[in-house]
């Protein structure tokens, strides 16, 4: 019975300053797990839309090809969705464990571009 719950790398929260340096350097693919319509009306530069609606282990696996060495970052509107996200990709058993904390409404305080 005690074996039954492993233990989870926790999630790995990272500024609006660190997922900036990761894209402009190309180190990451964020992942903004919004819907289609909340990324149209507002995005990060750079990021990619698989809502959290949506995501499935095929697109996820998408994704992740897509990404070549990049660490896979989600995101979304406050960190829930994303977090939400992370743990669903565990499920899938995909090695995703980054976020970006407090999530666009961050980025923006942070005083960082997005895309309208």
């Amino acid at each position: 019975m005690f074996g039954l719950f492993k233990p989870q790398t926790p999630i790995t929260n990272l500024s609006p300053a660190e997922v900036h340096t990761g894209l402009q350097t190309k180190t990451l693919l964020l992942i903004d797990v919004r819907e289609p319509s909340e990324f149209e009306a507002e995005h990060i530069e750079g990021a990619v839309n698989l809502p959290l609606s949506r995501l499935s282990s095929e697109a996820l696996q998408t994704a992740i090809v897509a990404a070549e060495a990049r660490t896979v970052v989600m995101q979304c509107l406050a960190g829930g969705r994303s977090a939400q996200a992370v743990k669903a990709c565990r499920d899938f058993g995909a090695a995703v464990d980054h976020h970006l904390q407090g999530g666009i409404n961050s980025w923006k305080s942070a005083g960082l571009p997005t895309i309208r």
